[in-house]
């Protein structure tokens, strides 16, 4: 009797890609560099510039992403959020962990996402942000959202976990709106080996911010956080020590935040997976068409 067929075979890139795997976390495990640190920083900086954005922010996993990002927003109690009908369930999570109420709009029957032409009618005074998908791995009609959300000052934020790597109208996703969001879990077309997540924007404050909301809101992000969302300076400009020995800063938390930091396991299999990624998406279209 011949084996079923698996619908996601994960193995096969394994196979594939191993000895590159194994060193890189050997070397994470060499050095016990496991918690952010220098392989986080190095994937956000590879991850940025894949998708032609100045800033991107390593997390713990898809939906801390979204919560960041629409904490650093400042989406809150009392706000609705445009989201689509047809998504994960952690497309609301992100909003609801937040306060706010996500606002269900149908999507298109050929695309299955958001359908610009309705999105106008659930607007209302609360409204704070729209919240497209790109299901499947297409973009929805960036074009039309924006203008919307031009046209009442309102926040765009792409959920891009089905579609790194796709592009509308000459730029990848994640760099459409104000901000963008990912997913790398194992089955996402660059997968982790285990859970993971980013953010990404073309905005320098709302970098620091999410910086800081990942990471307990300490130190000099957390301190330039708070003077961004509340205009409150800290004191402690001139007591870093020459030698960087005594730094004050990391045991001051400016912030209500969270403990979300990408690890640097899977900050090392991303970057590994990002060089084939581009190779990968053509190797899926030609098995689709």
């Amino acid at each position: 009797m011949s084996e079923p067929i698996k619908r996601i075979d994960l193995t096969r890139d394994y196979a594939a890609h191993q000895e590159e795997y194994r060193e890189a976390i050997e070397k994470v495990c060499r050095e016990t560099a496991f918690s952010g640190g220098k392989y986080a920083d190095a994937f956000d900086r590879e991850f940025a510039a894949y998708v032609g954005v100045p800033y991107a922010c390593g997390v713990n996993n898809g939906t801390s992403a979204l919560h960041l990002a629409m904490l650093a927003l400042g989406v809150g109690p009392g706000d609705e959020v445009i989201v689509p009908a047809n998504t994960y369930i952690a497309t609301a999570w992100g909003v609801t962990y937040t306060g706010a109420v996500p606002v269900f709009v149908d999507c298109t029957p050929d695309t299955w996402e958001i359908d610009p032409a309705k999105i106008e009618e659930k607007i209302t005074e609360k409204t704070k942000a729209i919240l497209p998908v790109h299901i499947f791995g297409q973009p929805a009609n960036m074009a039309s959202i924006n203008d919307i959300a031009n046209k009442h000052n309102l926040f765009v934020i792409e959920d891009a976990c089905q579609a790194v790597g796709a592009e509308f109208k000459g730029k990848k996703a994640g760099s459409l709106g104000d901000t963008g969001w990912f997913l790398f879990f194992p089955t996402k077309n660059l997968g982790a080996f285990g859970d993971a997540g980013m953010i990404t924007t073309n905005d320098d404050e709302l970098a620091v911010i999410c910086r800081a909301f990942k990471e307990h809101g300490m130190a000099q992000n957390g301190a330039k956080a708070r003077y961004i969302l509340h205009g409150i300076k800290d004191d402690l400009a001139d007591t870093v020590s020459p030698d960087g020995l005594y730094n004050p800063y990391k045991y001051y938390n400016y912030l209500i935040a969270y403990n979300s930091r990408m690890d640097a396991i899977q900050a090392r299999v991303l970057n590994i997976k990002l060089k084939y990624l581009d190779k990968f998406n053509s190797k899926r279209t030609k098995i689709a068409e």
